[in-house]
Protein backbone atom coordinates (compact mmCIF):
# COMPACT_ATOMS: atom_id res chain seq x y z
CA UNK A 1 0.00 0.00 0.00
CA UNK A 2 1.25 3.45 -1.01
CA UNK A 3 2.03 5.57 2.02
CA UNK A 4 0.29 9.28 1.15
CA UNK A 5 -0.77 11.98 2.30
CA UNK A 6 -4.34 10.14 2.94
CA UNK A 7 -2.90 7.22 4.43
CA UNK A 8 -0.84 9.16 6.75
CA UNK A 9 -3.70 11.44 7.98
CA UNK A 10 -6.17 8.04 8.62
CA UNK A 11 -9.20 9.97 8.13
CA UNK A 12 -11.51 7.96 9.68
CA UNK A 13 -9.39 8.03 13.21
CA UNK A 14 -9.70 11.74 13.05
CA UNK A 15 -13.15 11.98 12.69
CA UNK A 16 -13.66 9.27 15.55
CA UNK A 17 -10.96 11.03 17.60
CA UNK A 18 -11.39 14.81 17.08
CA UNK A 19 -15.24 15.44 16.51
CA UNK A 20 -16.04 18.56 14.76
CA UNK A 21 -19.91 19.91 13.58
CA UNK A 22 -22.67 17.72 14.17
CA UNK A 23 -20.47 15.34 15.88
CA UNK A 24 -19.27 18.23 17.93
CA UNK A 25 -19.90 17.39 21.42
CA UNK A 26 -20.26 14.53 21.28
CA UNK A 27 -18.83 11.52 23.35
CA UNK A 28 -17.18 14.47 24.76
CA UNK A 29 -19.89 16.30 26.66
CA UNK A 30 -20.15 13.29 28.67
CA UNK A 31 -16.98 12.72 29.44
CA UNK A 32 -15.87 13.39 33.15
CA UNK A 33 -11.63 15.09 33.65
CA UNK A 34 -10.69 11.49 34.88
CA UNK A 35 -11.69 10.18 32.05
CA UNK A 36 -10.54 12.93 29.55
CA UNK A 37 -6.63 12.65 31.74
CA UNK A 38 -7.11 8.73 31.02
CA UNK A 39 -7.44 9.57 27.18
CA UNK A 40 -4.37 12.62 27.53
CA UNK A 41 -2.16 10.27 29.03
CA UNK A 42 -2.67 7.43 26.55
CA UNK A 43 -1.74 10.20 23.80
CA UNK A 44 1.67 11.82 25.87
CA UNK A 45 2.58 8.24 26.05
CA UNK A 46 3.11 7.83 22.23
CA UNK A 47 4.36 11.50 21.69
CA UNK A 48 7.07 10.72 24.46
CA UNK A 49 7.87 7.60 22.82
CA UNK A 50 8.41 9.89 19.41
CA UNK A 51 10.36 12.67 21.31
CA UNK A 52 12.42 10.20 22.67
CA UNK A 53 14.17 9.34 19.02
CA UNK A 54 14.18 12.98 18.12
CA UNK A 55 17.81 14.70 18.35
CA UNK A 56 16.32 17.69 19.62
CA UNK A 57 14.67 16.31 22.74
CA UNK A 58 17.85 13.88 23.16
CA UNK A 59 19.78 17.11 23.75
CA UNK A 60 17.37 18.89 25.34
CA UNK A 61 16.61 16.64 27.74
CA UNK A 62 20.21 14.71 28.25
CA UNK A 63 21.96 17.97 29.47
CA UNK A 64 19.37 17.79 32.20
CA UNK A 65 20.07 13.99 33.39
CA UNK A 66 16.51 12.97 31.71
CA UNK A 67 16.53 9.46 30.82
CA UNK A 68 12.98 8.13 29.31
CA UNK A 69 11.85 6.13 32.68
CA UNK A 70 12.05 9.38 34.46
CA UNK A 71 8.85 10.41 32.31
CA UNK A 72 5.68 8.18 32.74
CA UNK A 73 2.73 10.66 32.97
CA UNK A 74 1.93 14.16 32.21
CA UNK A 75 1.81 14.48 35.95
CA UNK A 76 6.25 14.39 35.68
CA UNK A 77 5.86 17.53 33.15
CA UNK A 78 7.63 19.81 35.41
CA UNK A 79 10.65 17.64 35.20
CA UNK A 80 11.01 18.41 31.55
CA UNK A 81 12.68 21.68 30.56
CA UNK A 82 10.60 23.85 28.82
CA UNK A 83 11.73 25.58 25.40
CA UNK A 84 11.13 28.32 23.37
CA UNK A 85 11.53 30.06 20.23
CA UNK A 86 15.34 30.73 20.16
CA UNK A 87 16.26 27.16 21.13
CA UNK A 88 14.49 25.96 17.70
CA UNK A 89 16.31 28.60 15.69
CA UNK A 90 19.44 27.44 17.28
CA UNK A 91 18.79 23.76 16.83
CA UNK A 92 18.14 25.51 12.72
CA UNK A 93 21.50 27.00 12.75
CA UNK A 94 23.19 23.98 14.21
CA UNK A 95 21.70 21.71 11.72
CA UNK A 96 20.69 23.96 8.64
CA UNK A 97 18.21 24.34 6.88
CA UNK A 98 15.75 22.34 8.78
CA UNK A 99 17.10 22.19 12.08
CA UNK A 100 17.00 18.63 14.52
CA UNK A 101 13.33 18.90 15.88
CA UNK A 102 11.46 17.15 13.05
CA UNK A 103 12.07 13.71 13.69
CA UNK A 104 11.25 12.23 9.50
CA UNK A 105 14.30 10.14 10.44
CA UNK A 106 12.78 8.29 13.21
CA UNK A 107 9.89 6.54 11.36
CA UNK A 108 10.82 3.28 8.98
CA UNK A 109 11.66 4.51 5.58
CA UNK A 110 8.56 2.78 3.99
CA UNK A 111 6.43 4.78 6.86
CA UNK A 112 8.16 7.79 6.55
CA UNK A 113 5.47 11.16 6.83
CA UNK A 114 5.80 13.44 4.16
CA UNK A 115 6.61 17.21 5.75
CA UNK A 116 4.72 19.91 5.44
CA UNK A 117 7.16 23.24 5.54
CA UNK A 118 6.24 26.67 5.73
CA UNK A 119 7.25 29.37 8.30
CA UNK A 120 6.54 32.14 10.51
CA UNK A 121 6.14 35.66 8.93
CA UNK A 122 9.45 36.82 10.26
CA UNK A 123 8.02 39.99 11.94
CA UNK A 124 10.60 40.22 14.90
CA UNK A 125 13.74 38.49 13.02
CA UNK A 126 14.57 35.36 11.10
CA UNK A 127 11.37 33.42 9.67
CA UNK A 128 11.73 30.23 11.50
CA UNK A 129 10.69 26.86 9.82
CA UNK A 130 7.37 25.21 10.74
CA UNK A 131 7.00 21.66 10.23
CA UNK A 132 3.63 19.34 10.06
CA UNK A 133 2.85 15.98 8.47
CA UNK A 134 -0.31 14.76 7.25
CA UNK A 135 -1.65 13.58 10.73
CA UNK A 136 -0.82 16.67 12.86
CA UNK A 137 -1.60 19.19 10.01
CA UNK A 138 -5.23 17.27 10.05
CA UNK A 139 -5.98 17.75 13.32
CA UNK A 140 -4.70 21.13 13.50
CA UNK A 141 -7.58 21.91 10.93
CA UNK A 142 -9.79 20.04 11.97
CA UNK A 143 -9.28 21.87 15.61
CA UNK A 144 -9.70 25.02 13.89
CA UNK A 145 -12.76 23.96 11.94
CA UNK A 146 -14.63 22.94 15.38
CA UNK A 147 -14.23 26.98 16.67
CA UNK A 148 -15.41 27.98 12.83
CA UNK A 149 -18.56 25.84 12.89
CA UNK A 150 -19.34 26.43 16.58
CA UNK A 151 -19.36 29.80 15.57
CA UNK A 152 -21.94 29.11 13.11
CA UNK A 153 -19.81 29.26 10.03
CA UNK A 154 -21.63 27.11 7.31
CA UNK A 155 -20.84 25.46 3.63
CA UNK A 156 -23.30 28.43 2.11
CA UNK A 157 -20.31 30.96 4.04
CA UNK A 158 -17.83 33.40 1.20
CA UNK A 159 -15.27 33.65 4.08
CA UNK A 160 -12.71 36.95 3.05
CA UNK A 161 -9.08 35.65 4.50
CA UNK A 162 -6.77 38.63 5.50
CA UNK A 163 -4.35 36.18 6.63
CA UNK A 164 -1.02 36.00 4.83
CA UNK A 165 -0.51 33.42 1.48
CA UNK A 166 3.26 32.88 0.79
CA UNK A 167 5.72 30.75 2.76
CA UNK A 168 3.93 32.05 6.26
CA UNK A 169 1.86 28.93 7.94
CA UNK A 170 -1.65 31.09 8.90
CA UNK A 171 -3.10 31.84 5.28
CA UNK A 172 -2.80 28.01 4.43
CA UNK A 173 -3.54 26.32 7.22
CA UNK A 174 -6.96 28.58 7.37
CA UNK A 175 -7.29 27.45 3.98
CA UNK A 176 -7.09 24.13 4.52
CA UNK A 177 -9.55 24.01 7.39
CA UNK A 178 -12.22 25.63 5.75
CA UNK A 179 -11.83 23.73 2.31
CA UNK A 180 -11.66 20.10 3.79
CA UNK A 181 -13.99 20.62 6.75
CA UNK A 182 -15.83 23.23 6.56
CA UNK A 183 -16.46 23.52 3.07
CA UNK A 184 -17.35 27.26 2.74
CA UNK A 185 -16.36 28.93 -0.55
CA UNK A 186 -12.61 30.53 0.88
CA UNK A 187 -11.08 33.65 -0.86
CA UNK A 188 -7.55 34.34 0.00
CA UNK A 189 -7.10 37.79 -0.05
CA UNK A 190 -4.05 38.03 2.15
CA UNK A 191 -2.54 41.70 3.44
CA UNK A 192 -2.64 44.48 2.52
CA UNK A 193 0.69 44.19 0.78
CA UNK A 194 -0.65 41.23 -1.13
CA UNK A 195 -4.03 42.84 -2.30
CA UNK A 196 -4.38 46.34 -1.49
CA UNK A 197 -7.37 47.25 1.21
CA UNK A 198 -9.50 49.07 -1.50
CA UNK A 199 -8.87 45.96 -3.73
CA UNK A 200 -10.22 43.56 -1.14
CA UNK A 201 -13.44 45.69 -0.26
CA UNK A 202 -14.07 45.71 -4.11
CA UNK A 203 -13.52 41.86 -3.75
CA UNK A 204 -15.62 41.31 -0.93
CA UNK A 205 -18.51 43.28 -2.89
CA UNK A 206 -18.44 41.72 -5.67
CA UNK A 207 -18.32 37.84 -4.74
CA UNK A 208 -20.32 38.37 -1.72
CA UNK A 209 -18.44 37.99 1.15
CA UNK A 210 -20.03 36.62 4.17
CA UNK A 211 -17.55 36.04 6.82
CA UNK A 212 -13.99 37.62 7.63
CA UNK A 213 -11.09 35.06 8.98
CA UNK A 214 -7.46 36.68 9.61
CA UNK A 215 -6.22 39.35 12.31
CA UNK A 216 -8.74 42.06 14.36
CA UNK A 217 -6.87 45.03 13.60
CA UNK A 218 -6.96 44.90 9.61
CA UNK A 219 -10.84 43.70 9.40
CA UNK A 220 -11.17 47.03 11.31
CA UNK A 221 -9.13 48.52 9.40
CA UNK A 222 -11.31 46.54 5.76
CA UNK A 223 -14.03 48.86 7.57
CA UNK A 224 -12.55 52.10 7.61
CA UNK A 225 -11.71 51.86 3.89
CA UNK A 226 -15.08 50.48 2.88
CA UNK A 227 -16.79 53.37 3.92
CA UNK A 228 -13.98 55.47 1.99
CA UNK A 229 -15.13 53.77 -1.07
CA UNK A 230 -18.57 53.92 -0.19
CA UNK A 231 -20.02 51.22 0.64
CA UNK A 232 -21.52 50.59 4.03
CA UNK A 233 -20.41 47.36 6.31
CA UNK A 234 -22.90 44.98 6.85
CA UNK A 235 -25.34 46.25 4.38
CA UNK A 236 -23.37 47.07 1.43
CA UNK A 237 -21.47 44.23 1.87
CA UNK A 238 -22.92 41.78 4.08
CA UNK A 239 -20.63 40.13 6.87
CA UNK A 240 -22.54 38.17 9.21
CA UNK A 241 -19.21 36.77 10.97
CA UNK A 242 -15.97 37.68 12.10
CA UNK A 243 -13.43 34.73 13.70
CA UNK A 244 -10.45 37.17 14.45
CA UNK A 245 -7.58 37.07 16.91
CA UNK A 246 -8.35 40.10 19.06
CA UNK A 247 -5.97 42.44 19.95
CA UNK A 248 -6.79 46.47 21.10
CA UNK A 249 -9.80 45.61 19.82
CA UNK A 250 -12.98 44.41 21.57
CA UNK A 251 -15.63 41.95 20.47
CA UNK A 252 -18.24 45.16 20.69
CA UNK A 253 -16.38 47.44 18.69
CA UNK A 254 -15.20 45.30 15.93
CA UNK A 255 -18.99 44.05 15.45
CA UNK A 256 -20.26 47.41 15.33
CA UNK A 257 -17.00 48.31 12.56
CA UNK A 258 -19.34 45.75 10.43
CA UNK A 259 -22.50 46.27 10.95
CA UNK A 260 -23.55 43.91 13.61
CA UNK A 261 -21.58 40.77 12.61
CA UNK A 262 -21.38 38.29 14.99
CA UNK A 263 -17.61 38.16 16.45
CA UNK A 264 -15.59 35.05 17.71
CA UNK A 265 -11.96 34.89 19.01
CA UNK A 266 -9.53 32.47 19.14
CA UNK A 267 -5.82 31.83 20.01
CA UNK A 268 -2.97 29.67 18.55
CA UNK A 269 0.32 29.77 17.63
CA UNK A 270 2.30 28.88 14.20
CA UNK A 271 4.38 25.50 15.76
CA UNK A 272 1.18 24.02 17.51
CA UNK A 273 -2.42 25.33 15.58
CA UNK A 274 -5.29 26.24 17.52
CA UNK A 275 -5.29 26.00 21.28
CA UNK A 276 -8.34 27.28 22.55
CA UNK A 277 -11.55 29.38 21.14
CA UNK A 278 -14.60 30.48 22.24
CA UNK A 279 -18.14 29.34 21.94
CA UNK A 280 -21.65 30.39 22.11
CA UNK A 281 -21.38 30.45 25.52
CA UNK A 282 -18.90 33.62 25.94
CA UNK A 283 -17.69 32.76 28.72
CA UNK A 284 -13.98 32.71 27.59
CA UNK A 285 -11.94 30.51 25.31
CA UNK A 286 -12.06 26.58 25.29
CA UNK A 287 -9.21 24.59 25.63
CA UNK A 288 -9.00 21.95 23.44
CA UNK A 289 -7.51 19.61 25.88
CA UNK A 290 -8.32 16.47 23.79
CA UNK A 291 -5.13 17.71 22.10
CA UNK A 292 -3.07 19.99 24.52
CA UNK A 293 -2.04 19.90 27.38
CA UNK A 294 -2.11 23.56 28.82
CA UNK A 295 0.03 24.96 31.86
CA UNK A 296 0.17 28.38 33.01
CA UNK A 297 3.37 29.15 34.37
CA UNK A 298 5.11 32.37 36.00
CA UNK A 299 7.18 34.09 33.89
CA UNK A 300 10.11 34.41 36.01
CA UNK A 301 9.97 31.16 37.90
CA UNK A 302 8.23 28.94 35.70
CA UNK A 303 6.02 27.72 38.45
CA UNK A 304 2.51 26.89 38.08
CA UNK A 305 0.35 29.82 39.16
CA UNK A 306 -2.69 29.76 40.93
CA UNK A 307 -6.18 29.55 38.53
CA UNK A 308 -6.92 32.95 37.60
CA UNK A 309 -3.54 34.65 37.69
CA UNK A 310 -1.77 35.32 35.05
CA UNK A 311 0.70 33.40 33.56
CA UNK A 312 2.86 32.13 30.28
CA UNK A 313 1.14 29.58 28.28
CA UNK A 314 3.62 26.37 27.74
CA UNK A 315 1.88 23.65 25.40
CA UNK A 316 2.41 19.86 24.93
CA UNK A 317 1.07 18.74 21.42
CA UNK A 318 -0.92 15.09 22.43
CA UNK A 319 -0.93 15.01 18.50
CA UNK A 320 1.95 15.58 16.95
CA UNK A 321 3.88 11.89 17.00
CA UNK A 322 4.59 12.03 13.02
CA UNK A 323 6.37 15.39 12.49
CA UNK A 324 7.45 17.87 14.94
CA UNK A 325 6.68 16.83 18.74
CA UNK A 326 5.74 19.61 20.52
CA UNK A 327 6.61 19.29 24.59
CA UNK A 328 6.50 21.69 26.81
CA UNK A 329 6.81 24.81 24.46
CA UNK A 330 6.75 28.34 25.83
CA UNK A 331 5.07 30.57 24.10
CA UNK A 332 5.88 33.58 26.03
CA UNK A 333 2.14 34.43 25.33
CA UNK A 334 0.47 35.38 28.50
CA UNK A 335 -3.54 34.24 29.82
CA UNK A 336 -5.40 33.34 32.61
CA UNK A 337 -7.83 30.61 33.36
CA UNK A 338 -11.44 31.25 33.41
CA UNK A 339 -12.73 29.93 37.00
CA UNK A 340 -16.11 28.18 37.20
CA UNK A 341 -18.03 25.29 35.57
CA UNK A 342 -17.46 24.77 31.59
CA UNK A 343 -21.19 26.02 30.35
CA UNK A 344 -20.98 23.92 27.81
CA UNK A 345 -20.57 20.68 29.92
CA UNK A 346 -17.31 19.78 28.64
CA UNK A 347 -14.74 18.23 30.31
CA UNK A 348 -12.15 21.46 29.22
CA UNK A 349 -10.86 24.13 30.98
CA UNK A 350 -11.18 27.86 29.40
CA UNK A 351 -8.71 30.77 29.71
CA UNK A 352 -9.15 34.48 28.83
CA UNK A 353 -7.16 34.36 25.70
CA UNK A 354 -4.16 35.99 24.40
CA UNK A 355 -3.44 38.96 27.22
CA UNK A 356 0.30 40.13 26.29
CA UNK A 357 3.51 38.76 25.59
CA UNK A 358 5.94 38.39 28.58
CA UNK A 359 8.80 39.02 26.45
CA UNK A 360 7.30 42.02 25.02
CA UNK A 361 5.99 43.34 28.87
CA UNK A 362 7.36 46.53 29.95
CA UNK A 363 8.14 47.45 33.43
CA UNK A 364 7.61 51.10 34.67
CA UNK A 365 8.58 51.79 38.06
CA UNK A 366 7.79 48.61 39.27
CA UNK A 367 4.43 47.60 37.40
CA UNK A 368 4.66 45.20 34.62
CA UNK A 369 2.99 46.43 31.67
CA UNK A 370 1.23 45.02 28.86
CA UNK A 371 1.32 47.27 25.77
CA UNK A 372 -1.58 45.20 24.46
CA UNK A 373 -3.85 45.90 27.45
CA UNK A 374 -2.60 49.43 27.63
CA UNK A 375 -4.29 49.59 23.74
CA UNK A 376 -7.47 47.95 24.54
CA UNK A 377 -8.36 49.79 27.60
CA UNK A 378 -7.42 53.22 25.35
CA UNK A 379 -9.95 52.05 22.50
CA UNK A 380 -12.39 50.64 24.88
CA UNK A 381 -12.71 53.94 26.94
CA UNK A 382 -11.94 56.59 23.98
CA UNK A 383 -14.96 57.99 21.77
CA UNK A 384 -13.94 57.79 18.15
CA UNK A 385 -11.02 55.29 18.53
CA UNK A 386 -9.83 54.25 15.49
CA UNK A 387 -8.94 50.90 17.29
CA UNK A 388 -4.98 51.64 16.35
CA UNK A 389 -2.36 52.42 18.91
CA UNK A 390 1.44 51.90 19.64
CA UNK A 391 3.23 52.48 23.10
CA UNK A 392 6.47 54.49 23.35
CA UNK A 393 8.91 53.85 26.28
CA UNK A 394 11.76 56.36 26.66
CA UNK A 395 13.66 58.29 29.00
CA UNK A 396 12.55 61.23 31.10
CA UNK A 397 15.47 62.07 32.17
CA UNK A 398 17.20 59.51 34.59
CA UNK A 399 14.18 57.30 34.55
CA UNK A 400 11.83 55.47 32.41
CA UNK A 401 8.53 56.73 30.41
CA UNK A 402 6.01 55.61 28.42
CA UNK A 403 3.87 57.70 25.54
CA UNK A 404 0.49 55.32 24.53
CA UNK A 405 -0.57 57.07 21.14
CA UNK A 406 -3.95 56.31 19.91
CA UNK A 407 -5.83 57.50 16.86
CA UNK A 408 -9.43 59.11 17.33
CA UNK A 409 -11.99 60.69 14.91
CA UNK A 410 -13.35 63.76 15.75
CA UNK A 411 -11.64 66.65 18.07
CA UNK A 412 -9.08 65.42 19.94
CA UNK A 413 -9.70 68.20 23.36
CA UNK A 414 -7.13 68.17 26.15
CA UNK A 415 -9.49 66.77 28.63
CA UNK A 416 -9.74 63.65 26.28
CA UNK A 417 -6.33 62.63 26.67
CA UNK A 418 -6.41 64.17 30.80
CA UNK A 419 -9.23 61.53 31.35
CA UNK A 420 -7.49 58.82 29.49
CA UNK A 421 -4.35 59.34 31.76
CA UNK A 422 -6.45 59.53 34.54
CA UNK A 423 -8.12 56.05 33.80
CA UNK A 424 -4.50 54.17 32.82
CA UNK A 425 -3.18 55.74 36.60
CA UNK A 426 -6.12 54.38 38.05
CA UNK A 427 -6.49 50.95 36.41
CA UNK A 428 -2.45 50.34 36.03
CA UNK A 429 -0.98 52.45 38.91
CA UNK A 430 1.67 54.11 36.96
CA UNK A 431 1.41 57.59 35.03
CA UNK A 432 1.67 56.75 31.31
CA UNK A 433 1.15 60.04 28.82
CA UNK A 434 -1.35 59.92 26.41
CA UNK A 435 -0.79 61.14 22.66
CA UNK A 436 -4.07 61.77 20.86
CA UNK A 437 -3.31 61.36 16.77
CA UNK A 438 -5.47 61.71 13.92
CA UNK A 439 -6.21 58.02 11.65
CA UNK A 440 -3.91 57.00 9.92
CA UNK A 441 -1.09 58.57 11.47
CA UNK A 442 0.23 55.61 13.49
CA UNK A 443 0.68 53.53 10.31
CA UNK A 444 3.85 54.15 9.48
CA UNK A 445 4.54 52.99 13.15
CA UNK A 446 2.29 50.23 13.59
CA UNK A 447 2.67 48.75 9.87
CA UNK A 448 -0.66 47.56 10.41
CA UNK A 449 -1.50 47.24 6.59
CA UNK A 450 1.73 44.91 5.59
CA UNK A 451 2.46 42.71 8.88
CA UNK A 452 0.12 40.28 9.99
CA UNK A 453 0.84 41.37 13.57
CA UNK A 454 1.30 45.04 14.03
CA UNK A 455 3.61 46.86 15.95
CA UNK A 456 2.72 48.08 19.89
CA UNK A 457 5.81 48.74 21.12
CA UNK A 458 8.78 50.79 20.42
CA UNK A 459 11.39 50.64 22.82
CA UNK A 460 13.05 53.88 22.44
CA UNK A 461 15.59 53.54 25.73
CA UNK A 462 18.01 51.88 23.77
Amino acid sequence: MTYDYITAMDPDALRRDYPIGADFPGPLACMSRDELRARQERAFSRVMAFAWRVPFYQRLWGAKGIEPGDIRSLDDLPKLPTYDKADIMDSVARFPPLGDFHGQDAHPPERRPQIIFHTTSGTTGKPQPLLFGPKSREVQNRLLARLYLLAGMTRDDVVHSVYGHGLINGGHYVRETVQHWVGARFMSAGTGVETRSAQQVFIMKEFGATAIVGFADFIRRLADVAREEGFEPGRDIPIRLICAHLGSETQASLSAAWGGAAVYDWYGVGDTGIIAGEGPDRTGMHVWEDAHALEIADPDTGAPVPRGRLGDMICTCLFKDDIFPIIRFNTHDVTEEVIGANPLGLPFRRIRGFLGRSDNMVKLRGINLFPTGIGALLVDQAEGATGEFICRVHKDGTRDAMTAHVEVRGEMTAGLRERLEGLLKTRLGVEIAVALEAPGALAALTQVESRQKPIRLLDERK
